[in-house]
This record gives C-alpha cells, sequence and structure tokens, in this order.
C-alpha cells in the first residue's frame, strides 16, 4: 500500500481462490475488497482462532466492520495482505448517507 492505495501490481483472486484457502494450514479471508492470508495470525487472535476460522476463505467485510474493530486492527491486517479480488467481484461501492 502506499498512501492508503493499493499498489496495482498486487495479484488479483477470485472468490472460488480465496475459498480454498480456509483451514489452519492456509486461511484467507477477504475485507473490503482485499485480499488476506491470516494464516499466521489465527491463534494470536483476541477472540480465538475459532471466529477467524468461521469466515476462512469467504468475504469477511461484514463481520469485521460490525465488530468495530480498532484502528489498530486495521493497520495490523497490511501486515497480511496478499492482493485484491477481481474488479467483476468486488463490492459496489456504498453512498454515504445523505448523498445525492
Amino acid at each position: 500500500m502506499e498512501g492508503g492505495r493499493i499498489k496495482s501490481c498486487v495479484p488479483l483472486f477470485t472468490l472460488k481462490e480465496v475459498a480454498q484457502h480456509c483451514d489452519l494450514e492456509s486461511c484467507w479471508i477477504v475485507v473490503s475488497d482485499l485480499v488476506y492470508d491470516v494464516t499466521n495470525f489465527i491463534r494470536e487472535h483476541p477472540g480465538g482462532e475459532d471466529i477467524i476460522l468461521e469466515h476462512a476463505g469467504t468475504d469477511a467485510t461484514v463481520a469485521f466492520v460490525d465488530k468495530g474493530h480498532s484502528t489498530d486492527a486495521y493497520e495490523m491486517l497490511r501486515d497480511y495482505l496478499v492482493g485484491q479480488l477481481v474488479k467483476e467481484e468486488r463490492r459496489p461501492p456504498t453512498r454515504l448517507a445523505g448523498a445525492s
């Protein structure tokens, strides 16, 4: 990442490819269209490994955001970035309340 932007040279993955990484040996999640390999973090997760494994190999954006993770948690994710979703599988941008 450079200045909050993702470099265009990061690998692209499909959700099907991410889904192949869904256990303790290889655990990937998607948060906000970015793909993270959190395999080495599973056992360190303060909420326990089960919660990460529950979302392993999937788009965990809603679960991650709804939990109210700290700014530090978002910054930690950067260390695990391995790529981003292919354009066709990214979430549509959300509109801010009151935006026209």
